[in-house]
């Protein structure tokens, strides 16, 4: 860490008897994007609030550029930009306008307008009513929004909810050439772990107002001790032990479906005492796969949780 452009030190926040933020460090390097994982309830939102000076922490700091909310309120405005996970935008605007008026808020030309609405690939449709606009341009249109200040901190809350598959992958390319042309830090909160994969250099993974891990993808799998998967459906009643011995790390059970998964050491090892379990018990398996381990798989091992529960 070189002079980070967002450090946050051991913050706190309480909603009565609530803790929402238990003690979270962690910072961001100039040109960094980052993720922040967890499910529903796990601290993400508040932790973005209090770095966008929404919320104030109970206790900790939190310093962008060297600078903090209590004394730079004014000057961290015009540092940071954000785009919700949904925004409202008047439906009788056309999409120049609606660009336009936020422009006019911090002086920008019109060039500057004509810029960001082709980054973010509206050209086509700047003299759409907003109405007009289906859920993956609106969401580009509150990006290019977003980016109207070439603010060094971007932070994005769930930009892609909701959105098809195609619209989804047409926002990460605009943060990929982002990412490549230009100097900007992203906090990224997703419900996609394919998305945190995609885009971010670190990942930091929250639950119940705690960072339970953090690190690029290769450190987080490599820190497991485990980096294969035995996965098995049976409708069967068996002991969550019977497997959880020797090289297995966890077990771990879809409460969703009647789906299991062992995390190993080595399949090659593995698999054949698993089958002779599987044998000796008589259990009747319905399906069996093998492969390697996921951000996904570790993500549920560490919250109990998929990243959308």
């Amino acid at each position: 860490m070189e002079n980070p452009i967002l450090d946050v030190k051991n913050i706190y926040k309480n909603f009565k008897e609530v803790k929402a933020v238990d003690g979270v460090s962690f910072f961001v390097n100039r040109g960094e994007f980052i993720a922040l994982l967890g499910p529903n309830g796990a601290g993400k939102t508040t932790t973005v609030e209090m770095i966008e000076g929404i919320q104030k922490p109970n206790q900790g700091t939190i310093s962008i550029m060297g600078m903090n909310w209590d004394n730079h309120e004014n000057k961290l405005h015009r540092l940071i930009s954000l785009s919700l996970q949904e925004t409202r935008f008047i439906d009788k605007l056309r999409v120049w306008e609606t660009v336009q008026l936020f422009a006019s808020f911090y002086g920008l030309s019109r060039d500057r307008v004509d810029e960001v609405i082709g980054i973010v690939a509206l050209t086509e449709k700047r003299k759409s009513f907003v109405q007009n606009l289906s859920g993956g341009q609106r969401q580009k249109l509150a990006l290019a929004i977003a980016l109207l200040n070439n603010a060094p901190l971007l932070l994005l809350d769930e930009p892609t909810t909701g959105l098809d598959p195609t619209a989804r992958r047409e926002i990460w390319n605009i943060l990929m050439n982002l990412k490549k042309n230009n100097n900007t830090s992203l906090i990224l909160t997703t419900h996609y772990m394919e998305e945190a994969e995609y885009l971010c250099d670190r990942i930091i993974i929250m639950d119940k107002g705690k960072i339970l891990a953090q690190g690029t993808l290769e450190e987080l799998l490599s820190a497991s001790n485990s980096k294969e998967i035995i996965e098995f459906s049976t409708n069967d009643i068996i002991s969550e032990e019977l497997f959880c011995v020797d090289d297995v790390y966890k077990l771990i059970r879809d409460e969703n479906s009647n789906s299991r998964k062992l995390i190993v050491r080595s399949i090659v090892d593995q698999l054949p005492v698993f089958l002779q379990k599987v044998k000796d018990n008589g259990i009747n398996l319905s399906r069996l796969e093998c492969r390697k381990l996921t951000l996904d798989d570790l993500f549920i091992s560490m919250t109990g949780k998929h990243l959308g529960d």
